[in-house]
């Protein structure tokens, strides 16, 4: 492996895209291989996904990256992002976690014990993500056989988060939109609130966005925002200046837009 370089591995619903980064050659990104895989038949988020495995293996020639790091984007359809209130008079760790499972199962429904969670820690309100144990199974196994140093799994809302957080503006909401979905970032007081996915109409305009975000507001007792700082490539319509809320977007690389949805997934956050 040459300095700088890694692997990065984007996995959506159904395909995969596995790409070179480099942060000191051109071109930054070299497509390796994409791969479809058909998910367990009637078993959905709780399948053993084999399949996954199996395309993954296809793309990754044994012995060909030995040593090098991956790192993996999942597509957010393949994780649960939920939130939780502190308990009154909360003081342990297991007082939160306990707090989350219960959460967690009320909001999807599933047992947490088929999923592995990790928490980005605000002691106002922790916010939490999960991914399935045999998904997380799968792709440890083939980064074991082809002896690579797996560095993350992350959903694409984490990647986006952690990149972009720091240059949010003051009072300004988080967005992110991926194919016909907007995730949002609620911000309240500095902090993360809420994480909302929501469907987006095919026509939707610059009055769906204003209306949507009134919306979520008054569902999480916060004021609209202002402003809307996205990661993304929104209908042009969310981008007229107007004085009561803008909509801006975060730099996306050119070509980016042009790529398959796993493709801009392994994308997700840059290089780093």
């Amino acid at each position: 492996m040459r300095f700088g370089q890694a692997l990065r591995l984007g996995v959506a619903a159904g395909h995969m895209s596995l790409w070179r980064g480099s942060r000191w050659r051109v071109p930054a990104w070299t497509l390796l291989g994409e791969a479809a895989y058909v998910p367990h038949a009637g078993l959905g988020l709780h399948g053993d996904f084999a399949a996954l495995g199996q395309a993954l293996e296809q793309i990754l020639p044994a012995g060909q990256y030995a040593g090098w790091p991956l790192s993996v984007v999942l597509d957010d359809a393949l994780a649960r992002l939920w939130q939780v209130d502190m308990p009154q008079g909360a003081a342990r760790l297991a007082d939160i976690e306990a707090a989350a499972a219960l959460r967690f199962q009320s909001l999807y429904g599933d047992a947490p014990g088929l999923w592995h969670s990790s928490r980005a820690w605000d002691t106002r309100a922790p916010f939490f993500c999960a991914v399935p144990r045999a998904l997380l199974a799968q792709l440890t196994r083939v980064a074991a056989e082809r002896k690579l140093a797996l560095i993350f799994i992350t959903p694409q809302f984490a990647r986006h988060w952690n990149r972009w957080h720091g240059a949010l503006k003051p009072g300004a909401w988080f967005g992110q939109l991926q194919e016909n979905t907007l995730t949002l970032g609620v911000r309240h007081d500095g902090g993360l609130r809420a994480v909302r996915a929501l469907p987006v109409p095919q026509d939707a305009g610059r009055d769906w966005l204003e209306q949507t975000l009134a919306r979520e507001a008054l569902l999480q007792g916060v004021s609209a925002p202002a402003l809307l700082q996205l990661c993304g490539a929104p209908p042009p319509a969310w981008l007229a200046r107007e004085k009561a809320f803008d909509c801006q977007v975060f730099s996306t690389p050119d070509g980016e837009v042009a790529l398959s949805p796993a493709a801009r997934l392994a994308h997700s956050g840059g290089l780093a």
